[in-house]
């Protein structure tokens, strides 16, 4: 079984990384996007049983920054 950890900065946190992307894809001539977050995907290769929740409590120990970071998980199989 896997999991995937979809981990953003939670809205009204500033983003530099995506403030930088969006500039560089305006300076290439992509002038529509107004906005860009960056943010980072976890994959974990999970034992037999892992349920959501003990998921759910590595993010909240370890995985994100709870303070600025929202995440999600996706169960996969």
């Amino acid at each position: 079984m896997k999991a995937r950890v979809h981990v953003m900065l939670k809205n009204g946190v500033l983003d530099p990384q995506g403030e930088a992307v969006r500039h560089a894809l305006g300076s290439l001539g992509f002038d529509g996007v107004e906005g860009v977050r960056q943010g980072k995907v976890i994959e974990l290769d999970l034992a037999s049983g892992t349920t959501e929740a003990t998921v759910r409590e590595m993010c909240e120990k370890l995985l994100a920054n709870t303070v600025i970071e929202s995440y999600q998980i996706e169960m996969v199989g």
